[in-house]
């Protein structure tokens, strides 16, 4: 259990700030996403009382994947921690986000490059919580 809490808390803030910086990158390159991010229609501002809640996903996300970790770490073999890291980072997005985005392009007014960005970055961030939960069960 006291490596599930570590493992979380020190995965979730690396995924914050992983998810913060590629936002950040994908918002410079396609000045059309921070348009559609501060549509009003579409998404909360940031002074509602509720978007405190998106500080707390990856926090949420880094219990799971160090939970699912714990209990399937003998499935991902790999030569390198890095290796295990992004086996079990692809499976676990593969399973979750590209269903999730498929469903969210087909339902909420949003572009296919928003939902592009969503599915990158939150690849990226996948994996590198699963690197650091790998690193840290070794």
């Amino acid at each position: 259990m006291k490596k599930i809490a570590l493992s979380s808390l020190v995965a979730g803030i690396v995924m914050i700030i992983t998810s913060m910086v590629v936002g950040q990158v994908f918002s410079s390159l396609f000045p059309t996403l921070a348009k559609e991010y501060n549509n009003p229609s579409l998404f909360r501002p940031w002074s509602d009382p509720l978007m405190s809640l998106f500080f707390l996903y990856p926090f949420i996300l880094a219990i799971v994947l160090s939970v699912v970790w714990e209990k399937t770490n003998k499935l991902f073999s790999g030569k390198t921690s890095f290796d295990k890291a992004l086996k079990f980072g692809l499976a676990y997005w593969a399973l979750t986000s590209i269903t999730g985005m498929l469903i969210s392009y087909s339902t909420f007014p949003v572009s296919l490059l928003m939902i592009v960005s969503w599915s990158i970055s939150s690849l990226i961030t996948v994996i590198v919580g699963s690197y650091v939960i790998v690193r840290m069960y070794k």
